[in-house]
């Protein structure tokens, strides 16, 4: 029989994430014990196991525990994950699936929805190993399927809305601030790991600061950053928002007072102060930035962007010393080993490149060393000796192979005639006989193009002389009398009420007899001397007739 001592003691450790001591425990429990509880035990092993995997990256070593309940088997998958090896995961999964439902089924006291409700912890599992392999419309699927059951495990329910958050980042953030009241649940600190908490609370800081609440993004970064002094994140969180407020300067000098105090973790945040001073267009700060960091300054990811930078900038003396530095520290720990020659490579055509043939002999001479039968390199190094030392570029000539020997069995007909040839030979036609000569009607006979007969106008009459006034608008032409009206007939008198249309026309002065012609009108038989439409100026009477208004006098620049 166990001792509850022990039992207590490996419990407390495990919430203390003691593991390895609390690894120890079990296993003398396991050894000693011999009662009806070794199935729990082993299932609390195997809990401890998937902890050190998942939070320590530790290896443990194979325990031999038989993968009889879904329980055991839903923590092989979670140690599986820790190591990184997702398919086998997925698949253990899949077994304690099926585990649990042919366990739960021959209950008669649980029903369906109690059978989901126990399987949304694996489910939850499966969407994350879902996310880890990219698959993220599926996990976010299963992860939803999951908050839908309102499993009571708050530490659960946490977990799962935090991974949601995780995978809409910055877009969908309406759906991310009501998941995120979930990971706010009572109790739900006892319920996960420390590493857990941290990861929520960092995503509620990022998440503060993708909705624009700054203090609380600043407040949220600040307590993470008292709580891990060492860890890079707060302090990266607290960057991004400087950034996002344009304090580019004040996030520069928080980098380096954090790098400074840290040096363990200098590397990432060097890299982020480099990244910055590119953004404000100090290549030349960030080239130094990144020369300082002990670790990544001689990799040849970190070379290339070196050079690169130092390119942009036309400091070609700097881009060389790079490579120099690179080249020595090779082949001081790691000599004739491919990435050492491929820098020496590269550094020879940089050179070249840039017109430093007399800086590139060396780097040649050390390539061809290692590779005598490599023409194109011996070609470069013969070419960089012609502008130092003719003799020595005459004697290294000797081991060019002939033409002879350079010649290849290329056929130039087939050459010429493959998809991509920019010039071909014009080839002389074969004569083959005596050329006939062509019959009536073809090859040199050209079609002629029919001519279309242009639209009459309808209502045309062809036989008809044309109008030969057709061409002024129908205003000036001398026929025009002007538009008719229509007669209307007689209304009764806008005047005052009562009055009628007699009145009127004996009250109209231009009817009486007395009242003397004004201008003649147009198409009477007296009128001679007609003036054409477009000389003639329209009349007016002396009330409506207006007074030529008086050019105003222009002043101040371009005034007569």
């Amino acid at each position: 029989m166990s001792c509850p001592a022990q039992k207590t003691k490996s419990s407390k450790l495990y919430r203390l994430e003691r593991y390895e001591e609390c690894l120890i425990v079990y296993r003398d429990l396991i050894k000693n014990s011999q009662d009806d509880y070794d199935e729990e035990r082993k299932t609390n092993l195997s809990a401890v196991v998937a902890a050190l995997s998942a939070w320590e990256q530790a290896t443990p070593e194979d325990l031999g525990l038989p993968e009889t309940s879904y329980e055991l088997c839903y923590n092989s998958a979670c140690t599986l994950i820790g190591q990184g090896r997702l398919p086998e995961a997925m698949k253990k999964l899949q077994e304690a699936e099926e585990l649990c439902r042919q366990s739960l089924s021959d209950d008669s006291d649980m029903t369906e929805e109690d059978i989901d409700a126990e399987l949304a912890v694996i489910h939850s599992q499966m969407a994350y190993v879902m996310q880890l392999q990219g698959r993220t419309e599926d996990a976010l699927q299963l992860y939803n399927q999951v908050i839908k059951l309102k499993p009571t495990d708050v530490g659960l329910l946490a977990v799962t809305a935090n991974n949601i958050i995780t995978i809409n980042k910055d877009q969908n953030v309406f759906d991310s601030k009501k998941k995120v009241k979930l990971t706010n649940a009572d109790g739900v600190e006892h319920k996960l790991a420390k590493k857990q908490m941290q990861a929520i609370d960092f995503n509620k800081a990022l998440l503060a600061m993708y909705t624009n609440q700054g203090d609380q993004c600043r407040k949220l970064a600040a307590s993470l950053q008292s709580q891990n002094p060492g860890h890079p994140r707060p302090v990266l969180i607290q960057v991004s928002q400087l950034c996002k407020e344009k304090q580019h300067s004040k996030a520069i000098e928080l980098l380096q007072r954090f790098s400074e105090k840290h040096p363990e973790s200098a590397s990432e945040i060097k890299l982020t102060m480099a990244q910055l001073y590119v953004v404000q267009g100090h290549v030349t700060k960030a080239c130094g930035i990144l020369r300082s960091i002990e670790d990544l300054k001689h990799k040849q990811g970190m070379v290339s962007a070196l050079v690169t930078m130092y390119s942009h900038e036309e400091d070609i003396d700097s881009a060389i010393d790079v490579f120099s530095q690179a080249i020595q520290h090779y082949q001081k720990h790691q000599p004739n080993l491919p990435a050492h020659l491929s820098l020496v490579r590269e550094a020879a055509n940089f050179k070249l490149k840039y017109g430093r043939k007399k800086e590139a002999i060396s780097d040649l001479e050390q390539l061809w060393k290692q590779n005598p039968k490599d023409i194109h390199t011996l070609a470069q190094l013969i070419s960089a000796y012609s502008l130092v030392d003719q003799e020595k570029a005459k004697s290294l000539s000797k081991y060019l192979p002939s033409a002879d020997k350079m010649s290849f069995n290329v056929d130039v007909d087939e050459l010429e005639n493959s998809h991509g040839a920019t010039y071909v030979r014009k080839k002389a036609a074969k004569v083959t006989g005596e050329i006939l000569p062509k019959e009536q009607g073809q090859g040199d006979i050209k079609k002629k193009k029919k001519k279309k007969k242009g639209k009459l106008p309808k209502n045309c009459d062809p036989k008809a002389t044309p109008d030969p006034e057709r061409w002024l608008p129908m205003q000036e032409r001398s026929y025009y009398r002007g538009r008719k009206k229509g007669k209307k007939k007689e209304q009764v008198g806008k005047g005052t009420q009562g009055a009628t249309s007699g009145a009127s026309g004996e009250l109209d002065a231009s009817k009486t007899a007395s009242s003397p012609p004004t201008s003649p009108r147009p198409g009477t038989a007296g009128s001679s001397n007609m003036v054409p439409p477009r000389q003639q100026k329209p009349t007016a009477s002396g009330a409506t007739r207006k007074k030529p208004q008086q050019k105003k006098k222009k002043g101040g620049k371009g005034g007569w």
